[in-house]
């Protein structure tokens, strides 16, 4: 069986003030549905996070369903796909079950979905497991059942679930529930797995590694497609893998190579992958020079630019948006010092605050400390000193 997998659209999301709407529409209207005509998948399968928030901008909807359409009635390619955790679950699964029927398969709960496809060698179980807080699966998940003291009466109590890993445990026998015995299986879920490499961008599940979950609740699954981490990258020997997100969604991902991954599952359910690599509109870099030297090119790409220059960040930004309309951050940055210049002298640190500060700018900068700023170092000092 061959599918495409795909997560984390983030569509309706903005990229330092910018819509990054028209990049969206570039990728997903070209590349994306280019790949899925030259590939003919049995299946494309969206890991979650669809959308960027809960309530998407309506142009943000209207592409997804122009996409889906395309993809569904013009290329006859069925879509599994699942909330992520910035998706509304309940907005994004309305009308799921009857979309079912026309070859749009949407997991509506944590508890799953399962659906039969077929290929040469037989039937495939593809099950959709949207994303779910442990609060969450406490709710849906059987309330667990004890025996009153004394009577032996069966009293229902609710769930407690810890963290996603416990959560994965008690939702992973029911997920295998869902398949006919002996199929091949595949699972589409939306989670940080242990081991996982992360960027910047992606919104935490939780703190203090409690989000984490164990590859190892993922057994019996042939392959696990799973959406989060924007970073493609395969664990547990290829057999799960995050496709990663087809945009750069902040500097942490500035020249990372974006894909498609194309699985190919044989008769025994062993898995081959191949990323089908994505060429943004606009790509995300990092620029750093001086001021006259960044003047003097021009870009359209996202830019998170690095000046040299200790010039006030305003009066920079302003000339320099001229030149880089898609401007996502600016910051002023030191040049790389020779060592012989990182330590202050020793006749430095046995001056006094102000002459120490004086001595550190003149370090850093390479210049003295100008004379306007002297009053306000020494005040700062001064109410420093005060107990």
């Amino acid at each position: 069986m061959r599918l495409l997998h795909t997560a984390d659209w983030h569509l309706g999301r903005t990229l330092g003030g910018h819509s990054l709407h028209q990049d969206q529409e570039f990728l997903f209207a070209g590349q994306f549905l280019e790949m899925v005509r030259d590939t003919k998948p049995d299946a494309v399968l969206i890991a979650g996070d669809i959308f960027d928030r809960a309530v998407p901008p309506a142009d943000a909807v209207e592409l997804l369903d122009d996409i889906l359409h395309r993809l569904i009635v013009g290329l006859r390619t069925p879509v599994v796909l699942i909330p992520g955790n910035h998706d509304d679950a309940r907005r994004l699964a309305f009308g799921a079950r009857l979309l079912a029927g026309g070859g749009l398969h949407i997991a509506d709960s944590p508890l799953g979905r399962a659906w039969t496809f077929h290929d040469a060698h037989g039937p495939v179980s593809i099950v959709a497991s949207g994303y779910a807080s442990p609060l969450l699966l406490a709710q849906k998940l059987p309330a667990e059942h004890h025996a009153t003291p004394g009577t032996g009466a069966d009293q229902p109590s609710p769930r407690v679930v810890a963290d996603h890993d416990q959560g994965m445990a008690l939702l992973a026998p029911l997920l295998h529930a869902l398949c006919t015995p002996n199929q091949r299986r595949v699972l589409v879920a939306h989670a940080f797995v242990a081991g996982g490499s992360e960027t910047e961008s992606e919104r935490g599940l939780s703190v203090g590694g409690t989000g984490q979950i164990s590859a190892a609740r993922f057994a019996g699954f042939h392959y696990v497609a799973l959406g989060h981490l924007h970073r493609p990258q395969s664990l547990a020997e290829g057999r799960l893998r995050y496709a990663g997100s087809p945009l750069a969604y902040s500097t942490s991902e500035a020249n990372q190579q974006k894909s498609v991954t194309l699985v190919e599952l044989d008769a025994q359910g062993g898995v081959t992958t191949q990323e089908l690599p994505l060429t943004p509109l606009h790509p995300l870099r990092i620029l750093r020079g001086d001021l006259a030297t960044l003047l003097a090119a021009t870009s359209q790409d996202y830019l998170a630019l690095e000046l040299t220059d200790p010039l006030p960040i305003a009066e920079a930004q302003r000339r320099l948006a001229q030149n880089y309309p898609r401007i996502i951050g600016l910051r002023w940055v030191a040049e790389a010092l020779p060592s012989t210049a990182t330590a202050l002298p020793a006749a430095a640190r046995a001056a006094s605050p102000l002459q120490q500060f004086e001595a550190f700018h003149q370090a850093m900068r390479g210049a003295p400390l100008p004379p306007e700023a002297r009053p306000v170092v020494t005040a700062a000092l001064t109410s420093a000193e005060q107990p």
